[in-house]
C-alpha cells in the first residue's frame, strides 16, 4: 500500500535533508519515508528552491537537538544499567 504525502511534507522533507548534516539515509528513515523516494524528491527539486535565511536555523537548531536527544538517550540507558547494577547487590 503506497501512502501520499502532502507537497508542503514533501518540501519539508527535501529541506531538511539538504540543509542538515545528517545522511539522506537517516533522514529517510526518521522520516518514515523510502530512501528512494527522498532522493526522487531532492532530484526533482529545482535549485531555486533551496531553503534561505531563517530556515538555515531552523535547520542547525534542529541538528543541535537532534545531537543532544542522541546523548540524552545514551544517559538514559547507562542509568538504566546502573540502576539494575545496584539494585541487584546485596547490602
Amino acid at each position: 500500500m503506497s501512502v501520499k504525502h502532502t507537497e508542503e511534507f514533501k518540501q519539508e522533507v527535501v529541506r531538511l535533508a539538504l540543509s542538515s548534516r545528517l545522511a539522506r539515509r537517516q533522514v529517510a528513515g526518521d522520516l518514515g519515508v523510502g530512501l528512494s523516494t527522498l532522493g526522487k524528491w531532492v532530484s526533482q527539486r529545482r535549485p531555486d528552491d533551496r531553503s534561505k535565511g531563517p530556515d538555515d536555523d531552523l535547520a542547525r537548531e534542529n541538528e543541535r537537538l537532534r545531537r543532544e536527544n542522541h546523548v540524552l538517550r545514551e544517559e538514559r540507558e547507562i542509568l538504566k544499567k546502573a540502576t539494575v547494577f545496584f539494585a541487584s547487590q546485596k547490602p
